[in-house]
């Protein structure tokens, strides 16, 4: 006799609640898979994706200091984040964008319900629920290591912008202050019930919370911390550009848990997020390269990979509530606004000439971070919209709601204005007990004085190279041209 078949509406008993302790009512298995997997992803885009990336584009002698940087910068933030960060981000209101420090490290809390509890929004009554609290069918320990990857990409991207010059006993003193101080603000203004959060501002997965404020952050400690070597700026080529793509595909590949994991579901609009943010990136990355080859006639690798980022950033803020078509308007943009502000206006504004920003981060990101949030408010379709935010009537002024403009504009100059002040303090306060930049030998010698170690021991029987006597190795043996006066393309992530 056949097996009779189960109901259709059945759940097979392994994604049930109730099979084990482990498995309470509330939990989703799907969802919490897909949550630690996109924390997993975004983890693998900073180490030892932007690892590998900022050891091989920077210059040979840097390339230690550079990966190193960002990887301590991961590991302390790991801590930070787990004993008060997190709670301030996305705990209990303590101020309009602030929320209360306190750990996340006990099992009573890390194994109930997720729940961010600040972002119940009501309607202009101030008493009728709009839209309930944020509460995922996962534990919080998966929230917090979610949301934890995001704040350690954010002070790596940081460090791009001081890299070759930057003294490590003040890098250890920044990266917690400028966690608490300010990556905090921005994420629980804006995604943690914040004011930002309750007026309305979109900013789906970081485009201001961590491009923006990265780019306006590390413009800023660049100016504090001041210039590479004279030498170094003259001439900065890449140690391995090959080594390099690797961590940039790294990165591409990873945006799907940026993305894709920020509805805090495995739903319809992370599916849209991971599409939209692929066909973004790969339209930034042909329009960049078209752009440089009509320009410098020649097709620049490191501009792809500039490309490739810029188009990841930009369809962040707006990865799930705009459309396909959308995206690819996005991707037009952000090829070739960040390249001209890149190639032309910063080599005609004194400021940012007289700042070494050794990546570039504030092109990259910065811009491409605003572009994005304005671009959103434009774009931000009405139906996707309801996917995901809190306030029901969210749509772009394509499609009549032109005050989201407004919204995104003043949401942008909340986090510059931020940003610029409280990263000056941070720096000037840092200065006060260490050196923020390295010493003149150091800034000579690089990674054999800074650290005791090299890159490359090529020389010999693998001994560590002697630049004291023969010179520096890397005008030697590079025999990559110098980008910025062959096709205009400056070293930058």
């Amino acid at each position: 006799m056949a097996a009779v078949p189960p109901p259709f509406n059945v759940v097979p008993i392994a994604y049930q609640g109730g099979t084990s302790l482990a498995v309470p009512d509330w939990l989703n298995k799907g969802d919490n898979a897909w949550q630690m997997i996109s924390a997993t992803l975004v983890g693998l885009q900073s180490v030892p994706g932007l690892v590998i990336l900022y050891g091989s584009i920077v210059k040979k002698k840097w390339a230690v200091n550079s990966a190193f940087m960002a990887l301590y910068a991961f590991a302390a933030v790991v801590l930070c984040w787990a004993v008060w960060a997190y709670k301030m981000s996305f705990g209990d209101k303590l101020l309009p964008f602030w929320g209360k420090a306190g750990p996340a490290l006990g099992q009573r809390f890390l194994i109930k319900q997720a729940a961010l509890p600040a972002t119940t929004h009501y309607y202009h009554d101030g008493k009728t629920v709009e839209t309930a609290m944020i509460a995922p069918f996962y534990p919080m320990a998966s929230m917090v290591w979610f949301q934890c990857v995001f704040a350690a990409i954010t002070l790596i991207l940081v460090a791009g912008s001081v890299l070759g010059r930057m003294n490590f006993k003040a890098w250890m003193a920044f990266v917690p202050l400028w966690l608490t101080f300010s990556y905090t603000v921005g994420a629980f203004s804006l995604w943690g019930g914040g004011f930002l959060f309750q007026w309305g501002v979109i900013d789906y997965s970081g485009g201001y919370v961590i491009h923006l404020s990265s780019g306006i952050a590390g413009l800023t400690t660049a100016f504090w911390v001041g210039p590479r070597s004279k030498k170094d700026r003259e001439r900065f080529p890449p140690n391995n550009v090959v080594l390099m793509l690797a961590g940039a595909g790294l990165l591409w590949m990873g945006w799907a848990g940026f993305n894709g994991g920020d509805p805090y579901t495995a739903n319809l609009d992370s599916s849209m997020a991971v599409l939209n943010t692929n066909i973004c990136a790969a339209t930034s990355l042909l329009v960049w390269t078209w752009l440089d080859v009509i320009f410098f006639h020649k097709p620049s690798v490191i501009g792809a990979v500039q490309g490739m980022i810029t188009g990841l950033v930009c369809i962040t803020p707006g990865a799930g509530v705009v459309q396909g078509w959308a995206a690819i308007v996005m991707g037009i943009a952000s090829g070739s606004v960040p390249w001209f502000t890149m190639m032309i206006v910063h080599k005609r504004w004194t400021l940012l000439q007289k700042i070494d920003d050794t990546l570039g981060v504030f092109h990259t990101h910065a811009v491409a971070g605003l572009l994005g949030g304005v671009l959103t408010g434009l774009l931000a379709e009405p139906t996707l919209c309801s996917l995901f935010l809190p306030v029901t009537n969210s749509r772009g002024a394509f499609y009549g709601g032109g005050i989201q403009v407004v919204k995104q504009l003043v949401g942008g100059g909340f986090v510059i204005g931020w940003n610029v002040v409280v990263t000056s303090i941070i720096c000037y306060l840092v200065g006060l007990v260490v050196p923020l930049r390295m010493s003149e030998e150091q800034l000579l010698i690089g990674d054999d004085a800074v650290h005791g170690e090299e890159a490359y021991a090529l020389w010999g029987d693998g001994e560590a190279y002697d630049s004291t006597k023969h010179g520096d190795n890397d005008d030697v043996e590079m025999r990559s041209r110098d980008k910025t006066a062959s096709t205009g393309t400056t070293q930058t992530v």
